[in-house]
Order: structure tokens, then C-alpha cells, then sequence
């Protein structure tokens, strides 16, 4: 077990005092925009306390050492991939039903990227912004653990698999391997050889597993046509992907989409070319939701309860918060849902 490290401590107006040789009551002034110190003391105090990376609290519960009665949420993706993404409204819908239970308030806020993520969390924790955060999309070389172990944010991942290296954190995950294998089973069943797997962003550490899973179910059956391609998740990509995959020479005769956005769009792209769902291409969706359902044919799906994952997240943070140890929880593997999009493969 790795061994515990302290956290950072925050700087303190006393510290920017003491690197500033001012008193304490000059940096209030100074960093308050109050009269009272001159120009040059106020120039030189704002100078140190950015040296020292020292922010203003600005909620009144963690100025009172009560803490900010809110959790933070950061998300490090395209944003135009959101719009109708099922599965992280009904995360959010779990998460916020806990805190809500408990008073505590939701923090969320979009990422450029991981380090900007990183970012929002320095900034968050200098400020005395959050207790604690949810992260999600694990990613394969990841920063963020590091960084939460060193700033001694108690912290839940999403998604990722359990890390002996930062015993500090708690995971909430499903297990993707025996989820895709489940569907490799149903359409290898049905007769599909040559099999294209749409998947989601490729730095993720979920997606690689369902990638390295595909292909070893693939080579355990002897097939060699079948092959994953990764995208933004948006249903742009999807129907790009689709379009692309079904124009080559032999076509593929079965889809697995990892999310129910694209696997919608992927079979208007499908019917565009002329093919037809499932007599000509199966095809599944990863996330069940209502837009598996508004399509013809319903689109077969792996469902899963994830309003529940939510729930799970959110109380495991504050288990963290109110002194508890760190743990693994695995949620239940996704259930593969058949419906009217997989067929045997035409001969």
C-alpha cells in the first residue's frame, strides 16, 4: 500500500504577511482593495500573494472552518457532445439526489482538457471552494489522482477501475470487460464475423478496455475482421464513422456504438446508404435510454441503472467526508437488452 503523504497546506495571509514584511492587517487591506496601505505596499503585497498562490475563501462556511458545504464535478470534454448525452444527466440526477439530502450544493464546471481540469481543482482548493470531488472519465496516464493525493481532497472516480496506488480515493466502477464480452457473445451467436466497434474518446481508460476486450474476445474466436475506431462521441462522428466503415469492401455486418447518441445517428447514416437495421447490419447501443426507443427498429442496448451509479458516487464522497475510509464499489455490469436492431448476419 502506498504510503499516505500530508496534504498541502494553503497559504495564509499570515504567510503572504510574513514573505511581504507587513502585517496582517496591511494584507487585508492590500488584497481587499481597502485605503489604508500605500500604492507600493498594496503592489507588493498582490506580488507575493500570487507568488504564493494564495486565493481568497470565498464562501463564508469555509472562512467559519465549517468547510463550503459543496462538492465539485469537473468535465474535461467537447462540449457540442453533451447536448443530449443520457448517461451524464442521469449521473448528475443521482449525485445531486444524495447532496441534496445532505444540504450540500453541486459545483460543476467545463474543462478544456485534463490539465485545465487540474487546474480548476488548485484553484477550487486554494480558494476553500469544495469539499471534496467526483471524477470522471479515468484516463490511462492520468494526473488528477496525483494531484487530489497531494492537495488532501477527498475525492470518488467514476468509472475507473480500483488503484492500490492512491488508497486516498474512492472508486465507483462497472465492469466494461464483462460487458462487452456479453455482446460479442449475443452477435458472434447470431452468425456476425466481421464486426466494427464506433467507440468513444480514445485517451479514456473505459474505452481502451472495451477496445482491448473486443479484440481479445475477437482472437479467442478466430475472427480477424473486426475492429474498433475511436471518436468524440458526438452523433456527428457517429454518422461519419458509420458512413465510412459501411462504403469498405466487405461491408461490417454488426455496430457496437458506445453511446446511444451515436448508435441513433449511426442508423440514419445506415438508411442513407441504403442499409437496412438489422437485415443488413446489427446494431448496438452501449447506453440504453428513450432514444433507443424512438428509433425503428428499438435498438438492442446494454442498460444499466445510471442514476443509480450517481447515487453510489455521491454517497461515497460523503462517506469520505464525514471521516470515512476510501474503498472500491462495483456497480453491476450493464445488461444486454435485445431488441428489434440484431438479427442473424445474412449469409
Amino acid at each position: 500500500m502506498a504510503e499516505k503523504r500530508s496534504p498541502a497546506r494553503r497559504p495564509t495571509m499570515k504567510d503572504v504577511a510574513r514573505r511581504a514584511g507587513v502585517s496582517e492587517s496591511a494584507v487585508s487591506f492590500a488584497l481587499n482593495g481597502r485605503p489604508g496601505v500605500s500604492e507600493t505596499t498594496r503592489a507588493r503585497v498582490q506580488r507575493v500573494a500570487e507568488q504564493l498562490g494564495w486565493r481568497p475563501s470565498t464562501a463564508a462556511r469555509a472562512l467559519s472552518g465549517e468547510g463550503a458545504a459543496t462538492v465539485g464535478f469537473v468535465l474535461a470534454r467537447p462540449a457540442h457532445s453533451l447536448g443530449v448525452d443520457s448517461f451524464f444527466l442521469q449521473l448528475v440526477s443521482g449525485i445531486q439526489e444524495v447532496l441534496a439530502e445532505r444540504h450540500l450544493g453541486l459545483l460543476f464546471q467545463m474543462a478544456e482538457d485534463v490539465a485545465d481540469e487540474c487546474a480548476v481543482y488548485r484553484r477550487w482548493w486554494a480558494e476553500h471552494r469544495v469539499d471534496g470531488v467526483l471524477v470522471v472519465d479515468p484516463r490511462a496516464d492520468d494526473p488528477r489522482p496525483d494531484l487530489l493525493d497531494e492537495l488532501g481532497l477527498p475525492a470518488v472516480v467514476i468509472g475507473g477501475a480500483p488503484d492500490e496506488r492512491h488508497p486516498e480515493l474512492s472508486t465507483v466502477w462497472a465492469d466494461d470487460a464483462a460487458a462487452m464480452a456479453s455482446v460479442v457473445d449475443e452477435l458472434t451467436r447470431l452468425g456476425h464475423r466481421r464486426i466494427v466497434h464506433i467507440a468513444g474518446l480514445a485517451g479514456l481508460a473505459h474505452t481502451q478496455r472495451r477496445i482491448r476486450t473486443l479484440r481479445a474476445e475477437a482472437d479467442r474466436r478466430g475472427l480477424s475482421e473486426v475492429h474498433s475506431v475511436t471518436t468524440d462521441y458526438s452523433d456527428a462522428e457517429g454518422a461519419a464513422v458509420t458512413h465510412r466503415v459501411l462504403r469498405t469492401t466487405p461491408p461490417p455486418t454488426a455496430l457496437i456504438y458506445d453511446n446511444d447518441v451515436m448508435a441513433v445517428a449511426g442508423v440514419a447514416a445506415a438508411a442513407e446508404l441504403g442499409c437496412s437495421v438489422p437485415a443488413d447490419v446489427s446494431v448496438v447501443s452501449w447506453e440504453d435510454s428513450a432514444l433507443c426507443r424512438m428509433v425503428k427498429p428499438w435498438l438492442s442496448a446494454l442498460s444499466r441503472d445510471s442514476t443509480a451509479f450517481g447515487r453510489t458516487a455521491a454517497r461515497e464522497l460523503t462517506t469520505l467526508l464525514d471521516g470515512g475510509s476510501a474503498r472500491a464499489v462495483r456497480v453491476p455490469v450493464p445488461r444486454l437488452t435485445i431488441r428489434g436492431s440484431t438479427a442473424p448476419a445474412r449469409a
